[in-house]
């Protein structure tokens, strides 16, 4: 009998990591996610640079892999929607997400997020998102209520933070939820894929969540939000102008779909004043055209909108 016939049904976890040219980054990751007290059954790895070093990094794996090249640059959403249509394929019953700049803290991290699952009756739950160089502060800040919480110590060790997540940085899915969510838009390139999903995650009426009792490792990524009013607010600044393309356009997009079109106003009001404080009347007119360009679904390169 095979470990597959063997298996109880829903049982198959798969693991999809997208990566580009960060091999130190993603050997440490393929180490983590194969060293897990409840093994994942297979990895597969979307390596949108399609380069000899990934392939050789990714057969170093103790798990079994499924290397995917791909030899156009799918970004981050392209490359999750091919890694998570593979594992599909593959017939898994769940799926593990991480990118290749973060990695599961500690070898429980796995078996935890599926008894949350079970317990919970959750279509996806993700671990607490820290920051690897001060684990005991988020990696992303959120709010709750009128304040942001940025350290782990503001929740209950054993907390469960339901309708939130940071998709794709550890997050596990039932395979079921992929047909009422759909995969990444390829579109969006990178930068707000992630919000997309949890878009559709909220309108589909589907249970997810956030647990506190285990912690995904990811680079800070708070640092992008720069505070104004006095800290009551912030506005995402990322720090180069193709970041800032994507981050601007797409989010155009997202405010301009059900469920996200009210935030479009508050966005006007929290924008102009943060670029009109700094007198950087250029800052906002790049903004409102990258913002229209993304609400007209107009999906160009950087450089394209106008």
């Amino acid at each position: 009998m095979t470990a597959s016939a063997a298996r109880p049904p829903g049982e198959l976890v798969v693991a999809v990591i997208v990566t580009r040219h960060r091999d130190a980054l993603l050997r440490e990751s393929l180490r983590s996610v194969a060293s897990q007290s409840r093994p994942v059954d297979r990895v597969v790895v979307v390596d949108n640079g399609a380069s000899a070093e990934t392939a050789a990094v990714v057969a170093e794996c103790a798990a079994e892999t499924v290397y995917l090249p791909s030899h156009a640059n799918l970004g981050g959403a392209g490359g999750f929607a091919l890694g998570l249509l593979t594992a599909l394929s593959l017939g898994a019953d769940w799926v593990w997400c991480a990118d290749d700049d973060g990695r599961p803290d500690g070898t429980a991290v796995l078996a935890t997020l599926l008894e949350e699952a079970r317990a919970r009756d959750l279509a996806e739950v993700s671990p607490a998102v820290v920051d690897e160089a001060d684990p005991g502060r988020l990696a992303f800040p959120l709010r709750r209520g009128l304040r942001w919480r940025s350290a782990v110590a503001d929740f209950a060790p054993d907390e469960f933070l339901p309708s939130y997540a940071s998709l794709f940085n550890g997050a596990l899915f039932r395979a079921d939820a992929f047909r009422a969510v759909g995969v990444p838009d390829l579109r969006l390139f990178i930068r707000g894929d992630e919000t997309e999903i949890h878009r559709r995650l909220t309108r589909s009426g589907l249970r997810f969540g956030t647990t506190m009792r285990v912690r995904y490792l990811h680079p800070q990524g708070g640092d992008e939000f720069l505070p104004i009013l006095g800290g009551r607010l912030s506005a995402q600044y990322p720090s180069d102008d193709v970041k800032r393309f994507y981050v601007y356009r797409n989010r155009g997009y997202l405010m301009a779909q059900p469920g996200m079109r009210w935030l479009f106003p508050l966005e006007l009001v929290r924008f102009g004043y943060f670029f009109l404080s700094r007198k950087d009347v250029r800052g906002l007119r790049s903004w409102l055209t990258l913002t229209r360009a993304g609400r007209q679904e107009r999906f160009g390169p950087p450089g394209s909108a106008g």
